[in-house]
């Protein structure tokens, strides 16, 4: 049985997909400094998850990757904003719907 993903604290994504059939999950967590590093670890978690899933990403999705991401991190004060976008093909968008079901807020389709 595959391990089951960490619930998330910080991190909440809203999905989507376009008519090419890329899906995309956008996530954003605003934190004090002091929780910044609880954030940056449930990034991991969900970077580690799709690395172990899907190994022939990251990279170019017009290149035959199965999914790519793009990560800010962006100091604000005594506050961090950290922005996490994944896509990817239909196939990793299906598998990390399951995966991450309960991160999932109601984002459009």
């Amino acid at each position: 049985m595959p391990a089951k993903p960490p619930s998330l604290d910080f991190l909440s994504f809203d999905a989507s997909s376009d008519t090419g059939g890329v899906h995309t999950f956008d996530a954003m967590a605003s934190t004090s400094r002091e929780r910044h590093p609880a954030v940056l670890a449930e990034v991991d978690q969900v970077l580690a998850w799709a690395e172990r899933r899907f190994p022939d990403g990251p990279g170019d999705l017009d290149e035959g990757a199965s999914w790519c991401h793009d990560l800010q991190v962006m100091p604000e004060g005594d506050w961090v904003t950290v922005n996490l976008s994944l896509s990817g093909t239909p196939a990793f968008g299906e598998a990390f719907a399951r995966a991450f079901a309960g991160a999932i807020g109601q984002g459009e389709d």
